[in-house]
């Protein structure tokens, strides 16, 4: 099982080497935006099969990104999605992912049976450019930029870029509240929430791994910008200059891809435009060679296709959706502890004082079904409920468990090993499902002696329980 953590200050050291060598050339999957926007998103992270997994939890919702390998190897990143899949079933998550590269995008709708649901919100691609066209800006198609550094290189010849040094901050601080209020003054969205991170970003940019430089004139900061090393390409985290001194922007774009985008970077990530479309303008003027998409991907299950509880038939049972008028039965299935103890759930944990109401189990099993939980059919024979058959935690490789519980008057008699059989068939030949599950408690022998006659094979066990399969050719 994935156990997964916020980011804190003491993780930086152990996450770095994962965000430097990362190959998405998606600013995402860099340790500087964690950092500033980590909170905000409600990012945390685990490891698997020796891969770094992000998870955010935004808007209520549950977003993984793509695992990241320090060697690239693809099967120890199939080996992370694998532990991702098992995590979401587990824990009854739906799984979406965010964030992936367009690169993984075969990998992933050969996985999932190309049965997925994908979106590339134009909002938050991130543009990408070559590095050498920032330090040169050569050519007729830059001759914008260079007339601008020129004015600025006329008009400001006090002028000066250097790296920056941690005994400049209380300067770059008061430069960058200078900024803040211009930001203020236009309304510009975002600005606030954005200079804070800003702001506590700057002491930390050493141990983040992040180098800037500070563009002065006559000694006065009027720009600043800070950016990270991920694989062959630099992420531009911040960018900062005044408005008031024309020419700023591409001088310092310029100043700081001379100083620090050598040695085997090829490229330049400015992150994304959040939609402004003066922001974009500007992006776009400077030429990206790509608009990189970063892609969400939804796998569907099985379960997503029904929009009503199926109906099927046996020679001597019925299964179909559970009758408003057996409520009271199946409350009487639900409710008796003492036989349940080998279902897995007490209702108990709902309640622990007082009772549920009659209804509850019944409205309980439409609603996970509404949600696409889990399948709850009633059985039946001569239009009396015997039992509960079910085909829940639907897996995302085409697999899913099924579970059987009777009334005490209907054991014994081969009906649940008739529903178990019967659902499995039904799987494989209307839900494309590949490989059925199943499991029973070490000490239910009557359930293992069920399952076993039901076709299904045993495939592990643990110190709680037995686990069983069955495909389609068994």
């Amino acid at each position: 099982m994935l156990t997964f953590h916020k980011i804190t200050g003491s993780d930086l050291t152990g996450l770095a080497p994962y965000f430097a060598a990362q190959k998405t050339h998606i600013s995402d999957y860099s340790l500087g935006f964690q950092f500033m926007w980590g909170e905000s998103l409600q990012v945390d992270y685990c490891f698997a099969a020796g891969c770094l997994i992000l998870h955010e939890f935004y808007a209520g919702s549950h977003y993984f990104y793509y695992p990241l390998c320090v060697s690239g190897d693809e099967a120890a990143e199939g080996a992370a999605l694998d532990a991702v899949e098992a995590y979401c079933r587990d824990e009854n998550i739906r799984l979406h992912f965010t964030n992936i590269p367009r690169a993984k995008l075969p990998a992933m709708l050969d996985r999932y049976g190309q049965d997925c649901a994908l979106n590339n919100r134009r909002r938050w691609r991130d543009y990408l450019y070559e590095a050498e066209d920032f330090r040169t800006f050569a050519g007729k198609r830059y001759s914008g930029q260079r007339n601008h550094i020129n004015k600025f290189k006329k008009t400001y010849p006090m002028w000066q870029f250097r790296p920056y040094t941690e005994a400049e901050e209380p300067a770059l601080s008061a430069f960058l509240r200078e900024y803040a209020e211009g930001q203020r003054a236009k309304g510009m969205r975002l600005a606030d929430e954005e200079m804070a991170e800003t702001l506590a970003l700057v002491p930390r940019m050493r141990e983040l791994n992040l180098f800037g430089g500070i563009l002065t004139v006559d000694g006065k900061i009027v720009g600043f910008s800070a950016g990270e090393r991920c694989g062959d390409m630099t992420v531009i985290h911040i960018e900062k200059a005044l408005k008031e001194f024309e020419g700023a922007y591409p001088m310092l774009a310029q100043q700081f891809a001379r100083t620090f985008c050598g040695d085997g970077v090829r490229f330049l990530n400015r992150m994304d435009d959040a939609g402004d479309i003066g922001l974009r303008k500007s992006k776009l003027q400077y030429l990206p060679c790509e608009v990189v998409g970063k892609y969400n991907v939804l796998p569907r299950r099985a379960i997503d296709a029904l929009s009503r509880v199926p109906e099927i038939r046996t020679e001597r049972l019925s299964l179909h959706e559970l009758a408003g008028e057996d409520a009271g039965e199946f409350y009487r299935l639900c409710y008796d502890g003492g036989r349940n103890r080998y279902w897995g759930y007490d209702w108990r944990e709902d309640f622990p004082e007082g009772e549920p109401p009659e209804e509850y189990f019944l409205e309980t099993a439409r609603e996970r079904f509404h949600k696409k939980e889990e399948v709850s059919m009633g059985i039946y024979a001569d239009g009396r409920l015997l039992g509960e058959a079910v085909l829940h935690r639907f897996g995302y490789r085409e697999n899913v468990e099924l579970g059987v519980r009777l009334l005490p008057e209907a054991e014994g008699k081969g009906y649940a090993r008739e529903a178990m059989h019967a659902m499995a068939e039904y799987a494989f030949l209307h839900l494309g499902i590949e490989r059925a599950e199943a499991k029973c408690f070490r000490e239910n022998a009557r359930s293992e002696k069920m399952l076993r006659a039901a076709g299904f094979l045993p495939c592990g066990e643990d110190g709680t329980f037995l686990y069983f399969y069955k495909t389609a050719g068994v």
